[in-house]
């Protein structure tokens, strides 16, 4: 063996055991999926040149007898979830970018079947974790990560929230035993509000929906899983006994539809691979529009019985192929890496960027993370820096361009005091963050006062950033209570403003005493309560007093609330500050109990509501509220518990769950009709 190659050998074997750990058990890959592809082949080219014969291990170290049959794929599980072994093995997929590579698999099929075309089908390839479920007639036993192939993590407790996932099919023709493979992902609309959520409490961002999804399935708590909305589709088959139940890939998959279990929106059944190539670049068009994050097509033989002729590797199926597609990156100048104080003392950096064109849409700024993230890729100022939006949502800095790069350039320092008020920055034992601790930090009172007054919290119109940053600096306001206290004067003395904008503001500040006490605790801004938990509390508990004499036993047992969320909240309500501005608001009115009205009587109650599509009367967040306060819920996945979906334009793959089964699906009109005669 040559110095040389062995010594890559070894540097390749090492690097991408690295990042498997970082992708499969940390959910946070250091590298993009390209790259990674790329050192994967450079390796089994490599292997194949020095050891045609496959004698040793991934290792270096001889095989052992029987191997071959062993799966060799990423390895996701945790020692802290109990392991349960696939009835069959459960394998990763080849992959390309090339479209000549794409047909060579097809061109080996062929000389294997001695046909002229195959007949396949090609799906999305969704960018989830994937998992299989086991059904025994008819009843969801266990949900399992991939694990190792052979065997994976049983994350059955984290999916027990996944609308659009029934546990108990036992009344349909399931066959006695089944495993079906599929993908859990998180939606981009979710990931959005999740980052919304971080961005509000001054939080690093989360990097791509993928990786969210990763490490929502293997929380610990439960109800800490369910407060963030997972879902799940179906596409393949592993064991199922009787075998000869299903013929093909295309009846297995008209079999999911009529059993009602989330699958694919895009699924094409072809007569050939060039009619499978017209398909991929279908969904490569397509794929924009959906509401999930996709990187790829995935091409199968359809039938089940060429499938098992063809058979598989150590590492994948010889019988499908993935076909990525490229992630759109661009180059660009980072013109100033800038530092944001977030409203919990979190200091963010953001790069300043030359304006580029990247996914359709102008970027000037994007997400660096950390400063552990800055430092990892060298990320420096003035450099040249390539430029990828994760998930297709977040623009973020890939890597720089060190061939590009000054010679007079310097690492980038991060600071060792908060940019705004000079007050050293601390780090607590397992966060990324750097903090400000000074709750009197000016940026942390105007990200605190922002999120108060903002749409989801309090809906203080007129109440915008430049008028906070105004109260702030001329120190007329330091905590939200102090808004109660204003008058038509003190916002006279304000640039911008006349005597009928000043009346506004007041007028408005005055209604939003009203927005009743799940909104409330919502604008207060307690780390880790989002909108959800919030309006979970203001149903618990009937006012602000009783919740801050709740014990953390009390908070632990409710549902969406785990011990770290309980220590918070019962923090938050016994600092001095907090309770010297909770008594501010009951002096000045603002409502701080719930109305004692029996929600039986309110006219949705019981009644769960799906909203897909766009709707024009009113926004997305009006048409929940309004739902909610006559009783109703909103829920993000379309199952048989639906009772009514609203589709507005562009509705898509849940407006096609609902027709199937059966759910009441009205227009926007009509809905607010019912609003209006309800």
């Amino acid at each position: 063996m040559e110095k040389g190659k062995d010594d890559r050998l070894r540097e390749l074997r090492k690097l991408i055991r690295d990042h498997d750990e970082k992708y499969y058990r940390d959910a946070n890959p250091s590298i993009g999926d390209q790259e990674y592809d790329l050192l994967k082949r450079e390796l089994e080219g490599l292997e194949e040149e020095i050891d045609p014969l496959g004698l040793f291990k991934t290792d270096g170290s001889p095989s052992g007898v029987g191997e071959e049959s062993m799966p060799q794929v990423g390895d996701d599980r945790l020692e802290a979830f109990a392991s349960h072994q696939h009835l069959l093995p459960m394998l990763s997929l080849d992959n390309t970018y090339d479209e000549a590579e794409f047909f060579d698999f097809d061109q080996r099929l062929k000389k294997l079947f001695d046909h002229s075309d195959l007949p396949y089908v090609v799906e999305p390839k969704i960018d989830g974790v994937a998992v299989s479920l086991t059904y025994l007639n008819g009843t969801l036993e266990t949900a399992v990560t991939r694990g190792n192939g052979v065997e994976g993590d049983v994350i059955t407790q984290n999916l027990r929230h996944v609308d659009s996932l029934p546990f108990d099919l036992s009344h349909l023709d399931l066959p006695e035993v089944l495993e079906i493979r599929g993908e859990i992902y998180m939606s981009h609309e979710e990931f959005t509000r999740l980052n919304e959520n971080r961005a509000q409490e001054g939080l690093p961002l989360y990097a791509n929906p993928r990786n969210l999804a990763a490490g929502t399935v293997k929380l610990l708590d439960p109800k800490e899983a369910a407060s963030r909305k997972l879902e799940i589709v179906l596409y393949g088959m592993g064991a199922c006994t009787p075998e000869s139940r299903f013929a093909n890939q295309s009846e297995f998959h008209r079999a999911i539809r009529e059993w009602n279990l989330p699958t694919v929106e895009f699924l094409q059944s072809v007569p050939s691979a060039s009619a499978a190539w017209k398909a991929i670049e279908e969904l490569d068009q397509l794929r924009h529009g959906y509401g999930y994050p996709t990187d790829g097509a995935v091409v199968k033989l359809d039938s089940f019985e060429m499938q098992r002729i063809a058979g598989n590797t150590a590492k994948a199926p010889r019988w499908a192929i993935a076909y990525k597609f490229e992630s759109e990156r661009q180059e660009t100048f980072l013109e100033e890496i800038a530092l944001q104080v977030g409203r919990t003392g979190a200091i963010t950096p953001v790069a300043c960027l030359s304006p580029v064109q990247l996914a359709g849409t102008t970027v000037s700024r994007a997400s660096l993370h950390n400063a552990d993230e800055i430092m990892r890729k060298d990320i420096r100022v003035g450099d040249f820096v390539i430029v990828e939006k994760a998930g297709e949502i977040i623009p973020q800095v890939i890597e720089s361009v060190p061939a590009k790069r000054k010679p007079q350039s310097v690492p980038f320092e991060f600071p060792s005091d908060c940019p705004v008020c000079s007050t050293v920055l601390i780090r607590e034992e397992g966060e990324s963050a750097w903090r400000c601790p000074n709750s009197t930090c000016p940026e942390q009172v105007k990200g605190r006062l922002r999120y108060f007054a903002s749409r989801n919290c309090m809906d203080v119109d007129h109440l915008g950033e430049a008028v906070i940053d105004q109260l702030v600096d001329k120190e007329k306001v330091r905590m939200a209570s102090d808004l109660y206290e204003l008058s038509k004067e003190d916002f006279l003395e304000l640039e911008g403003f006349a005597g009928k904008s000043a009346e506004n503001l007041v007028e408005s500040i005055e209604q939003s005493k009203q927005a009743g006490l799940g909104r409330l605790l919502c604008a207060l801004g307690i780390k880790h309560v989002g909108s959800s938990v919030a309006k979970e509390l203001a149903r618990r508990f009937s006012s602000l007093a009783e919740l801050g004499k709740a014990s953390q036993e009390d908070l632990v047992g409710m549902d969406g609330i785990g011990a770290v969320m309980a220590e918070s909240i019962s923090d938050y309500f016994n600092d001095p500050d907090t309770q010297s501005m909770v008594e501010k608001l009951e002096l000045a009115g603002v409502v701080t109990t719930r109305p004692e009205i029996d929600s039986k009587d309110l006219p949705f109650s019981g009644q769960s509501f799906v909203l897909t599509g766009t709707l024009e009367t009113f926004s997305r967040l009006e048409a929940t509220r309004m739902i909610e306060e006559k009783g109703g819920k909103v829920s993000s996945g379309v199952s048989k518990k639906t009772s009514l979906v609203v589709a507005g334009p562009g509705a898509g793959s849940k407006l096609t769950k609902a027709q199937s089964l059966g759910v009441e699906v009205m227009t926007e009109d009509e809905f607010v009709s019912l609003l209006e005669n309800s």
